[in-house]
């Protein structure tokens, strides 16, 4: 028997190496077809629930692989029904996600990351170090646990996913693709891609890979100033992918996929809060069409950064809907819990 430390998750096989392992023991191959089903269409945590399997063949399955299925360590509910779960990993590691319930939707806030390395100022995440990256099947377990929240607490459906959690999607590139496969292909959960959105800092050359790989999600890029002086300052990542660079990529998006993109855009007292901001905003966003998601700051204990006026968001707002581009304000969710944008940072 191999040992319980040795053994290979069974989910890092794909349908075709499961079954050539089904025909060295001497199994017929369709036991394959119904393995893969357990694993992504009914989300097994463990290979007793696979019950049209044998138990000698479950055995077997039990001695040579393991299931690394994560577990909602800690479960944190908000004021305005949002939850927050901090989500252990088969190694000991805790990244969060978050269940986000409106009156239409129940959207699932996913990480991508154990911590991230992109800097960013003003996000708690940013103050972690990236430890590493998330399996697709860690990925597909946060969906799936917020899926079942769903269903037990709201008795509703799981109807979104945005990537908007810790850690920048685009640098995970090939397990978020694997994951979101698993999510919405017919074998899988069969979502529509058109409900899941990934959100990422702008990593051009990435957007351009994603538009060449005919993804079929959508695409938000967190922009929070459209002036490359302010924009370094907030965001040192954009000192190596600059604006223009950003806007190139776009462009090509749009070519190869004429699917518009979000801005998400937050305004901060004396940072980003003029007009000349708001004109800046209002002529990147002629680049390509886009919509512009206005998002409420959460603040992250320093006062470093203190949300704007509405006096000044009603001066973005106004401009946006003079030049026709659909703008959108994002109250936020779950900030007695730590749970809302930019506050992920496993402070339990």
């Amino acid at each position: 028997m191999i040992a319980q430390e040795e053994k290979k998750d069974i989910r890092q096989l794909n349908r075709e190496q499961i079954k050539d392992y089904f025909v060295s023991i001497g199994e017929k191959p369709f036991r394959a077809k119904q393995v893969y089903e357990w694993l992504w269409k009914k989300s097994a945590k463990d290979f007793d629930q696979m019950t049209n399997i044998s138990l000698e063949t479950r055995d077997k399955l039990k001695a040579d692989f393991i299931i690394n299925h994560i577990a909602v360590d800690q479960m944190q509910r908000s004021d305005d029904g949002t939850i927050k779960n901090a989500v252990k990993l088969f190694d000991g590691a805790v990244v969060e996600s978050v269940l986000i319930p409106t009156d239409t939707r129940i959207t699932a806030c996913i990480s991508s990351q154990v911590g991230c390395s992109l800097d960013c100022n003003f996000c708690a995440t940013a103050r972690l170090k990236r430890m590493r990256n998330l399996n697709a099947d860690e990925i597909y377990d946060q969906v799936v646990a917020i899926k079942e929240q769903g269903e037990r607490f709201m008795n509703r459906p799981l109807t979104n996913i945005v990537f908007m959690g810790m850690g920048e999607p685009l640098l995970n590139y090939s397990n978020v693709i694997a994951a979101i496969d698993k999510i919405t292909l017919p074998e899988g959960l069969g979502m529509s891609p058109k409900r899941i959105t990934l959100s990422t800092v702008g990593i051009p050359k990435m957007i351009k890979k994603m538009a060449d790989d005919e993804v079929k999600f959508n695409l938000a890029v967190s922009l929070h100033s459209a002036i490359d002086e302010t924009r370094s300052k907030l965001m040192p990542i954009n000192e190596k992918n600059d604006l223009e660079d950003l806007k190139d990529s776009l462009r090509y998006w749009y070519h190869k996929t004429k699917k518009k993109v979000t801005y998400e855009y937050v305004v901060w007292r004396g940072i980003n809060d003029t007009e000349k901001e708001a004109d800046a905003l209002v002529k990147f966003c002629k680049v390509i069409p886009s919509k512009v998601n206005l998002i409420e700051y959460n603040p992250i204990d320093d006062g470093e950064f203190q949300q704007a006026s509405e006096e000044a968001l009603n001066i973005y707002i106004n401009k946006l809907n003079a030049a026709d581009i659909v703008v959108n304000v994002r109250r936020s969710r779950g900030k007695d819990i730590d749970a809302a944008c930019g506050q992920l940072a496993n402070k339990n």
